[in-house]
């Protein structure tokens, strides 16, 4: 059944059921289940590498608790190279001992990669030290059900702010090689869509490691989405599942977009051009890395959708007093990922529009944009070229998710900015649908920005526009 964004007249029109949040905590009753390294039983309780999930949940707790702490003690200075190469190491025996507590887990090893380099990232992010601690070890971590297709685990912090999430050996050992890239990057471009790596860490129990990085959420739970995809640019079996759809938020994909978005979505001219310089650049710096197969995530919010569900289903905000300070992680939305402060003029406030990118759809509703840059740590490695190979052997080449970084990323910066995002054609009537709660970003240019605009030739697709071709 086709789930059309541009259909919200009711459940049977779009054939989506719509959730309380994005994302919800797994809970019991769930059927055993196995993929990659992840299990869960018949009671719910899911298990990684033999560890159940609340125990490695109170590792990562007590291990980020005790390096973050022992970090502060160390002077702050300038990241040099060696400090992409270190590893530290602190052993948590469940009697505790003389620099650890006692816990009621059994005993484990917490590993942290790169401590300095990391804390450099986290102040560039504006995140403090208490901040962070906070947001990740005041209250109990929150199980995402969505696991990737290798069977990652994913954790959101209680407040929302940071995604946990389970790496295999050879990606934690891929973003290792790329710290000293990723910190020469931020330092030229902080204004980026590509994940925010705030920590890498390992806790060895069992036998057995388990590593995680700390990244920030892309989607937050306090916004109701309607619906979500992954876009590769690819459209090679870029249908999702019907398992897939039968979740509450399902994850659509390319062919799914082309059928239900094929108009695509309208930006204003300066958020355009912001987003599609910030995607050049942000692909650039992915070729040069040799890495594919990454995927633009993107949630979208339905604000006049919303505004007709009944109030009692929104999520609520809630202030948290015990807070030190409000934390706001600099460019950690998708607002300030291509914009930064460098926001026109100053006087279009991020928050107004919950962090989103406002857009429209053909028929003019209004939307905001939760997007992101996923799964950057492939590398066109031996193996994925013998990936490619087979595949274009049996179906055309140039259409795969896998293929060689430069041409994987000049296809998805194509998609992204011919197909799925589009520049609004200025017409004098586009003003009638302004957001009716938030300053317009059309009313924000000036009389030159307007005159570049109304240059633009008119699309024929956009005939649901209220305008005049």
């Amino acid at each position: 059944m086709k789930a059309n964004i541009l259909q919200y007249e009711g459940e049977e029109a779009s054939g989506i059921k719509r959730p309380m949040a994005p994302e919800v905590p797994c809970s019991s009753g769930m059927p055993i289940k196995k993929i990659g390294h992840r299990s869960v039983d018949s009671s719910g309780e899911t298990t990684y590498k033999k560890t159940t999930s609340s125990a490695l949940k109170g590792a990562i707790q007590l291990g980020i608790t005790h390096t973050v702490g022992s970090l502060s003690t160390k002077p702050e200075r300038d990241v040099l190279m060696q400090d992409f190469y270190v590893v530290e190491s602190i052993f948590f025996p469940s009697e505790g001992s003389n620099l650890t507590p006692a816990h009621h887990y059994n005993d484990f090893r917490f590993k942290t990669y790169a401590p300095v380099a990391f804390r450099y990232f986290r102040e560039l992010f504006g995140i403090r030290p208490d901040d962070y601690l906070y947001s990740l070890c005041s209250e109990p971590l929150i199980e995402l059900c969505s696991s990737g297709a290798s069977g990652s685990l994913f954790y959101v912090s209680s407040d929302d702010e940071f995604i946990i999430k389970t790496v295999q050996h050879k990606e934690a050992e891929f973003l290792q090689k790329l710290l000293p890239g990723y910190y020469m990057n931020l330092n030229q471009n902080p204004r980026t869509l590509l994940p925010k790596f705030y920590g890498l860490y390992c806790v060895q129990a069992g036998g057995k490691n388990i590593r995680i990085v700390v990244m920030n959420n892309l989607l937050p739970r306090s916004v109701k989405m309607h619906i979500k995809y992954d876009l590769k640019g690819s459209t090679y079996k870029r249908r999702a599942s019907q398992k897939e759809r039968e979740k509450p938020l399902p994850t659509f994909k390319d062919l799914d977009f082309l059928q239900d978005i094929s108009d695509g979505l309208f930006l204003d001219a300066d958020m355009y051009n912001a987003l599609c310089k910030t995607l050049q650049r942000d692909c650039l710096v992915l070729q040069s890395f040799k890495i594919m197969d990454y995927s633009l995530l993107m949630s979208i919010h339905n604000i006049d959708y919303a505004q007709r569900e009944p109030l009692g289903n929104e999520a609520q905000h809630s202030v948290d007093t015990r807070r030190p300070a409000p934390q706001k992680a600099l460019y950690s939305t998708a607002m300030e990922s291509i914009q930064g402060e460098a926001r026109r003029g100053g006087t279009m406030e991020t928050d107004d529009y919950m962090g989103g990118i406002p857009a429209r759809n053909s028929k003019g509703e209004r939307l905001l944009l939760y997007i992101g840059i996923i799964d950057i740590l492939q590398s066109y490695r031996f193996i994925k070229k013998l990936e490619h190979s087979w595949k274009a052997l049996v179906h055309d080449g140039d259409t795969v998710s896998v293929h060689r970084p430069g041409f994987y990323a000049e296809r998805f910066q194509r998609f992204m900015c011919n197909t799925v995002f589009k520049k609004i054609p200025f017409q004098p009537s586009w003003k009638s649908l302004k957001l009716k709660t938030h300053s317009s970003p059309i009313e924000q240019k000036n009389s030159e920005d307007l005159e570049q605009d109304s240059a633009v030739s008119c699309d024929p697709k956009m005939s649901a526009l209220p305008q005049q071709c």
